[in-house]
């Protein structure tokens, strides 16, 4: 009989792993498919099978699965977006391809374009900022004027924050759209530009598994204009109407995009008209969020889904309830990190439930003003969230670094 093997689509610094580590606990065979599989260090160990293949080439990810198809039982495909959505898509295909569970590829598609998934959800009524599109930049300046500053700027495709910046005023305006139409940013296709009405108010990430709310998490950011991640917490501390509200408006953007197979990730402010939608990921969160969510709720995102793309059944059931946050180490500087210390103290710290770097001494370290800027998260859990923020605070004090300057 031919050993199951579970086809992960490109890889991802914190949920790689963790899908890894979850297929092989299902008795999977973890196969990674990656233009470049030197990329991801978790695929090291002889024991992690990886395999170099154009992952933008559609018929050659074909080819590879029926060539493994020969060895292997291919129980799912699955994969991860990183800074390329995309990737989400063409996991939809192949599923659909090899009749195999899987989210509707045109669903996927339309809300990774962000000006598509703008349009779908104002068309039923779901709200979001107000929004234009430009390709140049006398039409980001109009469009600007007419929805008032200070305003968003951001590819109409990508993640992660690449490309996003607000912009306070004319000069940060024009400052922008210089960086992203004047070679500076790369894209992976026409230059787009969503002009976005600044929604101003608390930040909210809503982890959805099918049509169920699993989760609802506060989001904090670094200092402005950019918006690099400095702190999760799960669950949020909101009333009960409010909680209700963003899980009605969060659960209206399935219906809207299409979607409601697997994992869906809403990212909403809550404005002085209420929850106003940001974004909607149709995938799982980003690590540290699984993390956060297993250890505030009990459930484990990443093994349920890969259940789901199985076709086994899953258990969406809380086991308990904890207050769990990360917080993210950002550098302040460009340079090389010449030394990090006190990760080892800060992990002995009863309540933390991880201390990861992502770097290493003497790495070049050249920020992005995205999320490539953290360098290392860490995470506590306890009954209540000022324990918790406690805990968080005492860690992140026992951590230092040097950086010098090139």
């Amino acid at each position: 009989m031919a050993r199951k093997a579970l086809i992960l689509v490109e890889g991802h610094r914190g949920n790689g792993p963790l899908h890894v580590q979850a297929a092989q606990r299902l008795g999977l065979h973890p196969i990674t498919l990656a233009t470049d599989p030197a990329q991801y260090e978790y695929l090291a160990p002889e024991s992690i099978e990886a395999i170099r293949v154009d992952t933008d080439n559609f018929d050659a990810l074909i080819r590879e699965c029926y060539r493994l198809r020969a060895n292997y039982d291919i129980a799912g495909i699955t994969g991860f977006s990183g800074d390329d959505e995309s990737v989400s898509a063409t996991v939809g295909k192949l599923c659909r391809h090899f009749d195999l569970p899987g989210p509707t590829p045109a669903s996927i598609e339309g809300c990774c374009n962000k000006f598509t998934q703008r349009q779908l959800l104002a068309e039923a009524g779901v709200p979001v900022p107000a929004y234009r599109v430009a390709t140049n930049a006398t039409e980001v300046e109009s469009f600007a004027a007419e929805i008032g500053l200070p305003a968003i700027l951001k590819p109409v495709l990508g993640s992660g924050s690449i490309g996003v910046r607000l912009c306070r005023n004319v000069d940060e305006l024009a400052e922008h759209t210089t960086y992203l139409l004047g070679g500076m940013h790369i894209w992976r296709s026409s230059p787009r530009i969503l002009v976005e009405e600044f929604a101003q108010g608390p930040h909210y990430c809503i982890e959805i598994m099918g049509n169920q709310v699993i989760g609802i998490g506060a989001l904090d950011f670094c200092r402005p204009p950019h918006f690099v991640c400095r702190e999760f917490i799960y669950p949020a501390v909101l009333s009960d109407d409010e909680h209700d509200r963003i899980s009605d408006v969060s659960l209206s953007c399935l219906r809207a995009l299409g979607l409601g197979w697997g994992p869906t990730n809403v990212e909403l402010r809550w404005t002085k008209r209420g929850p106003v939608v940001i974004e909607v990921n149709p995938r799982l969160p980003g690590s540290p969020c699984p993390e956060l969510v297993q250890l505030a709720y009990g459930v484990d995102l990443v093994t349920e889904h890969i259940k789901l793309v199985i076709g086994a059944e899953w258990n969406l059931r809380k086991s308990h309830s904890e207050t769990a946050a990360a917080r993210f180490l950002v550098a302040d500087r460009d340079g090389t990190l010449d030394w990090i210390d006190g990760d080892s103290r800060a992990t002995a710290l009863p309540g933390v439930a991880e201390v990861k770097l992502y770097v290493q001494p003497k790495t070049q370290i050249v920020r992005k003003s995205d999320f490539r800027d953290c360098i290392g998260h860490v995470i506590a859990a306890s009954p209540c969230p000022a324990k918790t923020d406690s805990i968080l605070q005492r860690a992140i004090d026992l951590i230092s670094w040097s950086i010098t300057p090139l």
